[in-house]
Order: C-alpha cells, then structure tokens, then sequence
C-alpha cells in the first residue's frame, strides 16, 4: 500500500540534480505545516487543529477528518474533530470497542487500519452498517503517537470517506506522513510542558524553602529558639491546622506582626 517503483524511482532521479527543482504541490504543502507545526503555541489542541486540517485538505475524498485519543485508563474521546458526525461516529467505536479508529488508539495496534465498504465489513458488525447509514463508506486510521506505553497517551487521526473504496496507496501515504508530523510535534509538546512543569515545580520548591527559612527566623527571634526547634514548631501548627507547612510558614512570615503559633503541641 504504497506509491509504485515508478513514481519512486522518478523521485529518487531528480534528488540531487543540478538546477533548480521547484517543490510540487504538495511538498509545499508539508513544508508549510512543518512550519506551523513548529510555531504553534506548544498544546496539544493546537497541534491536533492543525494536522486534522491538513489531512482534510491533503487527503482526496476526506470528507470527515477526526483525531481519537486513548487515555492512560483506556477511555477513548474525540477532542478535535471537523464535523459533530465525527464525533458521534467515533462514539459508536467506543461504545462499542470496535473500529479501526480504536484498534490504531491502542498503544500496541495496528499503524494503520482501514475499510473500503464499512456496510459489510466483516471485522466491524456494529460499528460498520452503524457508519455506512449515515453515508459514509470508507474509514482510515493512521495511529498517533505509536510507541507510547502506560501512563501515557496514544491515539490515532480518522479520515472518513462518503464514497466506497476511497483510500489508495497515495493516500495512505498522505496519512501515515501526516500522522508523523503529528506524533512528533505531539512529542515535542509534551517535552516543552513537561519542562516547563519541571521549572515551575522548581521555582515553587525555592519559594517554599526561602518562606519556610523567613518563618523559622522569626521563631528564633521571637523565642530564643535554635532552627530545628523552629521548624518542629511549623511542623505541628501544619499538621494541627491540616494545611501545608509552606502555607503555615508564608502567613506567619507575611503576617508576624499579627500573629503567633502556639508555644506547645
């Protein structure tokens, strides 16, 4: 399910050529969501518009593009979908736990899955006829983010078809590239959150410590006391007051001339 040696080896001929060789069409076109992809605000919704418009304008006969995400526990939703049909017919699948949608979400299923006449497809007794009455005949599933393991998650990009047969060689290619695209700018968000989570968890564990360090100060002022009595001191009023310690710490240290914790347990 691929394009043919021919088309292949016309590619492979003019890689490399002297002169120039304006891009096609369609290079253009992946070019350009490359480079949206890349400035786009680091969400994975952004991420997902983006690649589920792009398959809906690059893909011939995709009348309905949708992206199905699995969750960590196993739940599947549809967060970015081109139509509200999509997301009704992606509910069938869940509902039913059958589809190629679902089987390309599953961390260890198929790269891709599709059907040219869900009518009487087999595979799908409840999902096919489901989807076939509301027109439409053809389903590929490219999955997304392919090599994910527990707890995170995986997913896949659904491009319906009205017409029967719809989905050849090129344009399952057109999908498992922009399926690509999508898995590693997903990746890439997900590091860019990632990191800045792991900054501001940093900047809150500064703060807490310089807090608590404010806090203990004004109990060795205030008592005569040495810092482990200080901070034992913070330590109960937290746990009698069931609220955090650096909350504890941030109010005597804000508010000491108002307040004062309690001497004894």
């Amino acid at each position: 399910m691929s394009i043919g040696e021919d088309e292949w080896a016309l590619e492979r001929a003019r890689f490399g050529q002297d002169g120039d060789q304006p891009p096609g069409l369609l290079a253009r076109q992946f070019a350009d969501l490359t480079r949206r992809l890349l400035d786009v605000t680091p969400t994975v919704g952004g991420v997902l518009r983006l690649v589920v418009g792009a398959a809906s304008s690059l893909v011939p006969d995709a009348d309905l593009v949708s992206v199905t995400l699995r969750e960590p526990d196993g739940k599947y939703h549809t967060p970015v979908e081109t139509d509200p049909v999509a997301v009704r017919l992606d509910q069938v699948q869940y509902d039913h736990d059958e589809g190629p949608c679902v089987e390309s979400a599953r961390p260890d299923g198929p790269a891709i899955a599709w059907s040219q006449d869900l009518a009487h497809d087999p595979r799908w007794p409840s999902f096919g006829p489901a989807t076939a009455a509301h027109g439409y005949h053809s389903l590929l599933a490219t999955a997304l983010l392919p090599d994910a393991r527990p707890p995170r998650r995986s997913g896949a990009l659904n491009i319906y078809s009205r017409r029967p047969g719809a989905f050849d060689g090129p344009s399952i290619d057109l999908a498992l590239l922009l399926a690509t695209h999508a898995s590693l700018a997903l990746m890439h968000t997900e590091a860019v959150l990632a990191a800045e989570l792991e900054t501001e968890h940093l900047r809150r564990a500064v703060e807490s410590r310089d807090v608590i360090g404010q806090a203990k100060g004004i109990l060795m002022q205030r008592r005569g006391i040495t810092a482990d009595e200080a901070f034992d001191v913070l330590r109960r009023a937290s746990q009698d007051l069931n609220v955090k310690l650096a909350d504890v710490a941030r109010t005597l240290a804000t508010r000491h001339t108002e307040m004062d914790l309690p001497a004894d347990h």
